[in-house]
Formats: structure tokens, sequence, C-alpha cells
């Protein structure tokens, strides 16, 4: 290598080495400012041994069935019937990618990897790992959408989380109609596309507008048919009980600690909560969500420590227990496929 291309190796890995540094340096400066909240949520760890018993175990039942949902989902894309290979190598992937900061990539690099050597080819699990991923969060997307009536024309109080999983049931049944409408026909994603193009530019991107956005969807949306091919009707139906039955769990985490809040605002501050949690700044928009969540639950007309206790409880059943779950799985997994 001549002394030139050396250079621009060291420049590069210079750099690669200063966005990592800067990285963790933002991270560590988020907690910090987010860490009032978090203490706030940590502080009332004694109070989870006055939660409800059997509301815990709904919670952790429907939070571990949206976890079978997303491995029924990879399971379509993939083309395998195996459970072992996708459930183990997401748990792992989800477990590495929540306890590094910005781990998203790094979770995709570890399951590719693990399903690799499990024997699947790389072309398929590459596309289809992406097919998961754009699904999921084009159902985290229409999720707002789809709840605004709710959230908008507000429900009674009086029938509390009963009513919030009527709420819950109305609008899977719309994210059903409306993946299937997305898949079927060129029209409804058209439409979004060109008035979310009107939008942008009519806001935010007035200098520099947008063009082409509608036909971008499609050949997306052409792409993940490909990839899901005749099962598409089950590939939706998997993504949206996934973000149903997160939703779910966090309705037994508020019935765990007796709450009985505005079922409309339950749902909006699970919307809310879910695109915290997307926020790459920390792992798992750890902080991010504690403060939202806390916030939005009280909102709801929870009081401030059951809104504290019910945003830990479900922090527990979704985002911490599911870390030494991964840990469990990567060594049966490593037991399998030595």
């Amino acid at each position: 290598m001549s002394e030139t291309g050396a250079e621009r190796t060291r420049s590069r890995r210079a750099r690669r080495i200063s966005g990592r540094i800067l990285f963790l340096l933002v991270t560590f400066v988020s907690l910090y400012f987010l860490w009032p909240s978090l203490s706030e949520v940590f502080t009332q760890w004694r109070s989870l041994a006055d939660l409800r018993p059997e509301w815990v175990a709904v919670a952790l039942g429907v939070e571990a069935l949206s976890f079978v949902a997303v491995w029924e989902l990879q399971r379509i894309a993939l083309q395998t019937k195996s459970w072992l290979p996708v459930a183990a190598s997401q748990l792992a992937g989800n477990a590495f990618g929540r306890i590094i900061p910005g781990g998203v990539a790094a979770a995709g690099a570890l399951q590719y990897r693990m399903l690799v050597r499990a024997g699947l080819p790389g072309a398929r699990i590459a596309s289809g790992l992406t097919a998961v991923s754009v699904l999921l969060f084009g159902a985290i997307l229409a999720l707002p959408v789809l709840s605004l009536p709710a959230i908008l024309g507000g429900t009674p109080v009086a029938r509390g989380l009963a009513q919030a999983a009527y709420l819950g049931a109305g609008v899977f049944v719309l994210m059903l109609a409306g993946g299937a409408a997305v898949f079927v026909w060129d029209r409804p994603l058209a439409f979004a596309g060109r008035t979310t193009e009107r939008v942008l530019n009519r806001t935010v991107r007035r200098k520099r507008h947008l063009t082409g956005l509608a036909e971008r969807l499609l050949a997306e949306r052409d792409s993940l048919r490909r990839t899901f091919g005749t099962r598409w009707q089950a590939a939706v139906l998997a993504a949206a009980g996934k973000c149903i039955l997160d939703y779910l769990a966090l309705i037994a985490c508020l019935r765990a600690v007796g709450a009985e809040p505005n079922p409309s605002l339950v749902l909006l501050a699970y919307v809310a909560a879910s695109f915290l949690g997307m926020i790459p700044l920390t792992p798992g928009g750890l902080g991010f969500v504690e403060a939202g969540l806390t916030g939005m639950l009280a909102l709801a007309g929870v009081g401030g420590v059951s809104a504290a206790v019910a945003t830990l409880a479900y922090r527990l059943v979704s985002f911490w227990l599911p870390i030494p779950a991964g840990g469990v799985a990567y060594a049966l997994f490593r037991r399998r496929y030595p």
C-alpha cells in the first residue's frame, strides 16, 4: 500500500473513532439531563411488590406474544419454518442493541451473523430483515393516524381500562384494513405520499422541495410484496399484532397499579412512547421513554406515583427482562449451532 493510501486509511479510522466518541458523549449528556426523570421512576422499585400479580402475569404474557409476532413476521420474510434460529437470533440481537448506544445497527449485524451460521442465505437474510424493519416502522407510523379519531374525540372515563382494550381492538382492525389496502391498491399509498409531500414542502422543505415521494413509497411497497410473497396477509397481521400486544402490556401494567385513566389518552401515551423509543441517542430510548410516558400517563389521569410505577413495570416487561432472555437465547443458539 502506498503512503497516500495508508494515510487515507488512518484518516478514515480516525474519523470513525472520533464519530463513536462523539456519539458516546452525546449519549452521556442525554442521560445526564434525563437522569432526574429516570431516578423518579427507578426509585419506585419497592412499589413493584404492591402490584397485582394477576395483571403482572397478563403483562408478561401479552409482551411475550408480541415477541412471538415478530418471530412469525421474520419467519415469513426469511421463508423458513424453523423457530429456534429466528427466535434466538432476534432475542440476542435485541438484547445486544439495548446495552450499547445506537445499537440498532449492531443488533441487525449480530442477528445476520447468527442466521448465516444457522444456514440461511445471506441475501435472503438481508432483504428479509430489511422488509421486517420497514413493515414494523410503517405500523408504528400508522398508529397515530389510525388512533387520531379516538384521541380527538375522547372516550368516557367511567369504563377505564376496559374501554382502552376495546379502543386497541378497534385500532388493530383499522391497521389490518389499512395494511391490506396498501398492499392491494396503489391509490391509498400514492395519496399518502402526495399529501405528505405537500405538507413537507409547505413547512420544513420550502427552499428545497421534496419530489417523487409517492413513487418511492410504491416501489418500497412492491419490494415488501416480493419479500413476503403470498403470505403478505399474515405479515400484516403479525406486524399489527406486535403493536397492539405491546399496547395491551401497558394497559395491564396500569391495571396492576389500580389506575383507571382516560382510555384515549392511554393510547396517545403509548404512541408517544413508541416514537420516543426510536430515539437513537440512548439504548432503546432509555430516559426519553420514561420521562415521556410518565408525563403522558399523568395527563391521562394517573397519579404521579402510580404513573411512575406503571412506567417502571412496563419498561421492566418490555425493555429490561428481554435483555437476560437474549443472553439465554444466545447460549442455546451456540449449543445448537456451535
